[in-house]
């Protein structure tokens, strides 16, 4: 049996413990969500609608061609605390492979009901969510979704965000220059079905997490 002095020091040593851990001692900072290249598709016009509806392009009833997705996660510090009042950007290809861009390939296909961009702003839990399709390839890349956040109007990270399993991802420059293992599985989402979904839809989360300082954070 532990005898009383034993508890004593036990709980004592509990207690240093955690408090050392919450000072950063035994905690790991996130992984920091890695830089990477803008690309030449950002739209050179925003469309009209510019939510984070992409499948719909309002006042048309009509959606857009691919799987629907529900895209998620939320925008946090590298201790993990959320951020309120990030603007989060996102566009990708439609359906059919091309980009809201006059300079995409295949552009005479472009699937005329799709978004191709939308925004999305923080509250104070730091989610932010999308609804689009899932991204299929474009000539030279894997399936991906480029992301922009900003604050303010300034830029603060350009990233893009991929498909688990996709077999491209091997070979996508762009991925693998990411050299961090950490960091480039921090982009790398798993596409899974929502349950009980009669369209077949899919969900997504990835959170991004920002190389922020607590006074960037007023």
């Amino acid at each position: 049996m532990i005898g009383a002095a034993s508890l004593t020091a036990v709980k004592a040593f509990s207690e240093e413990a955690f408090r050392f851990m919450e000072e950063g001692g035994f905690l790991e900072e996130l992984v920091q969500t890695p830089r990477q290249i803008e690309g030449p598709f950002y739209p050179t016009k925003l469309p009209l609608d510019i939510d984070n509806g992409l499948i719909l392009i309002k006042p048309s009833t009509t959606p857009a061609i691919g799987k629907i997705t529900h895209l998620s996660g939320r925008v946090l510090d590298l201790k993990g605390e959320p951020l309120k009042g990030i603007v989060v950007e996102i566009w990708q290809v439609d359906g059919n492979g091309v980009y809201l861009h006059q300079g995409s390939d295949n552009a005479g296909s472009r699937d005329k009901n799709f978004q191709g961009f939308g925004r999305f702003e923080t509250a104070s839990d730091g989610a932010f969510r999308f609804r689009t399709v899932k991204p299929v390839s474009y000539p030279g890349r894997t399936p991906h979704i480029h992301v922009k956040v900003k604050k303010g109007g300034r830029e603060i990270l350009t990233t893009q965000l991929y498909v688990k399993g996709e077999p491209g991802n091997a070979s996508d420059g762009v991925l693998n220059g990411i050299r961090d293992k950490k960091q480039r599985e921090s982009v790398i989402m798993a596409f899974e079905p929502v349950k009980e979904s009669r369209l077949g839809e899919l969900a997504a989360r990835c959170d991004l997490v920002l190389g922020y300082t607590p006074e960037d954070k007023h």
